[in-house]
């Protein structure tokens, strides 16, 4: 009886073992990014210097600081805005290091990839 289906030979075409090897080395090579991302921390600051908040490759909010000149009981808005800024700068160069990281391995082709990003 004839056999149906698969490639002749039982094995894998080699253009597509070598497909598929280049796919596992860019599979280990962001999963090596993505761990360097979690070790890295981003800062930003508001208001001049005022406020600086440092958050993690993970999105972590891991430090804050306040000058003192800030810190007015009379205008706790205003603080509380510029700690947003601070938080969210950082957090933007989070996203804009990762993108950039992931760029290598897409080759800008991010947007163009469902569920990618």
């Amino acid at each position: 009886m004839a056999k149906r289906g698969g490639f002749p030979g039982g094995g894998m075409p080699g253009n597509m073992a070598n497909l598929m090897k280049q796919a596992q080395k860019m599979q280990r090579q962001m999963e090596e990014q993505a761990k360097e991302m979690e070790t890295k921390e981003f800062t930003a600051t508001a208001g001049g210097g005022a406020v600086e908040a440092t958050v993690s490759g993970t999105r972590q909010l891991l430090k804050l600081s306040l000058n003192e000149e800030v810190v007015d009981p009379e205008d706790v808005e205003m603080l509380e805005d510029l700690i947003v800024a601070a938080v969210n700068e950082a957090l933007g160069k989070v996203d804009e290091a990762s993108a950039s990281a992931m760029s290598k391995f897409t080759g800008g082709m991010g947007g163009q990839i469902p569920g990618l990003f």
